[in-house]
């Protein structure tokens, strides 16, 4: 894991990004003292229909008007 100053990181964002594509984990620090992490996002898979089928469920309530007074909430 590398240590990097943070105006290094900001003149050198680009390839710090990909080394952090590659799998590197690297740390900003500010004056010596670790700030934040820069991680690799865990990766996004496309969305399946139905996946939480069974999982959940909707109450027929969820389909009734809602009362006056909540809608009068949302106009404001």
């Amino acid at each position: 894991m590398s240590v990097i100053d943070i105006h290094e990181a900001q003149a050198q964002l680009p390839s710090l990004l990909d080394r952090v594509e590659a799998g590197e984990e690297i740390v900003i620090a500010r004056h010596g003292r670790p700030v934040a992490k820069l991680v690799r996002c865990g990766h996004v898979g496309k969305r399946q229909f139905g996946a939480l089928k069974g999982c959940i469920s909707i109450d027929n309530r969820f389909f009734d008007p809602l009362p006056e007074a909540e809608l009068t909430a949302w106009d404001k």
